[in-house]
């Protein structure tokens, strides 16, 4: 049987506006995906793929409403993202490599309005042997965190999201005024 869904409420409808009219980096990819059901009455997600030549890493982006509030999210909205690059070989004996992630984090939302953020830092550093010990060995980095958004503004959010996804991906930050083209070099 097929889930009813309510008429989305008028803050959330504020979330979906503000998303289809975010300016966002041309050097990622967005693409709008299925949303999950199960944590809140009303859900937006957009997958994200950076889109330089070279660089690795995908994303999503979720955001929540619930209008009876969470008290978890301390309100009624609720951000969830996730960030996951393929990094260079160095970033597998940096012990302080998650400090850094969660300082581009930190650094990505300090202009953005948000409060009640958390999140965790992963490495996995995947070593060759025997036949493949000549293979390099392969770091991936994952970044899962949410936040709660002031307000309906949805746009510094997401703005913020691909700058991380970017950054993690080890693309350089795109100075204000100037556009990045799709498959540029980095």
């Amino acid at each position: 049987m097929a889930r009813e869904t309510a008429p989305a409420p008028p803050r959330f409808r504020e979330v979906l506006r503000s998303l289809s009219q975010a300016r966002t980096r041309a050097d990622v990819r967005l693409t709008e995906t299925p949303a999950p059901t199960r944590i809140a009455p009303f859900a937006v997600a957009v997958d994200g793929e950076v889109t330089v030549d070279g660089a690795q890493a995908t994303g999503r982006f979720v955001v929540l409403h619930d209008p009876d509030g969470q008290d978890a999210w301390d309100g009624d909205l609720r951000i969830v993202a996730l960030v996951k690059a393929t990094v260079e070989q160095e970033v597998g004996r940096d012990d302080l490599w998650a400090e850094v992630a969660w300082s581009w984090l930190a650094e990505s939302l300090s202009d953005v309005p948000h409060r009640e953020v958390g999140g965790t830092v992963t490495k996995v550093v995947s070593t060759s042997f025997g036949e493949l010990a000549s293979r390099p060995d392969e770091v991936q980095v994952e970044l899962r965190v949410s936040w709660t958004p002031e307000d309906p503004d949805i746009e510094p959010h997401i703005a913020a999201w691909t700058d991380l996804l970017a950054t993690c991906a080890g693309v350089p930050p795109v100075p204000d005024g100037v556009s990045v083209l799709p498959g540029a070099a980095r």
